[in-house]
């Protein structure tokens, strides 16, 4: 892969003035690559910190916002992506690390696993997507707000509910004409949203 399709693969995952988070191609996670990326861009004026997150093949870039922008991170790294070191051969040396099928556990986890997956009959996020849709709309977002308000209001009137309007209904009619006033009106707005 040329330096040019490297700097196409990589995708924004966020940025703001003094951070950027890229999500980057495999290629670029080779020990090697990772060197001369992690050396190149601390060269920058302000850049002070630079992480390698491999299990989600992240890098995160940390820089002094007074002293370079984003633009100028980018055209480091592009700058970088032209002199890539080839990729390093694959390592022959047993590793020291233990396969995760050795650890204690690993079978009660993959057991778990696969009971998760057949009880869901697939995929979580498959599932949870139309619910968040739903509730991120417009409509949910006003009949939640609604019935937190209908709820704090019980909750700070609760002791005056409890001990003078329901002892003396007749004596706190005008509390209880605007209790069922505002019930009134939330039932009617939420029927009429149906």
């Amino acid at each position: 892969m040329d330096a040019a399709a490297l700097s196409h693969a990589i995708v924004v995952r966020y940025k703001e003035p003094g951070h950027l988070r890229l999500e980057l191609p495999a290629r670029l996670f080779d020990p090697a690559a990772q060197a001369h990326l992690d050396a190149g861009l601390r060269e920058r004026a302000g850049v002070y910190r630079v992480t390698f997150e491999p299990e989600g093949r992240r890098l995160s870039i940390h820089f002094d916002a007074g002293q370079c922008g984003l633009t100028d991170v980018g055209r480091q790294l592009r700058g970088l992506l032209d002199t890539l070191p080839p990729e390093s051969p694959p390592s022959s040396a047993p590793s020291t690390v233990p396969a995760v099928a050795s650890l204690p556990g690993a079978k009660l986890l993959g057991e778990a696993g696969k009971w998760a997956e057949r009880f869901m009959g697939g995929s979580i996020k498959s599932r949870l997507d139309p619910v968040m849709k739903g509730a991120l709309t417009e409509k949910a977002t006003i009949n939640f707000l609604n019935d937190v308000l209908m709820f704090y209001l019980i909750k700070v009137h609760w002791e005056l509910i409890t001990k003078r309007w329901m002892k003396e209904p007749l004596k706190h009619a005008d509390a209880w004409l605007t209790t069922f006033y505002l019930v009134f009106l939330l039932i009617r707005y939420r029927k009429s949203n149906k």
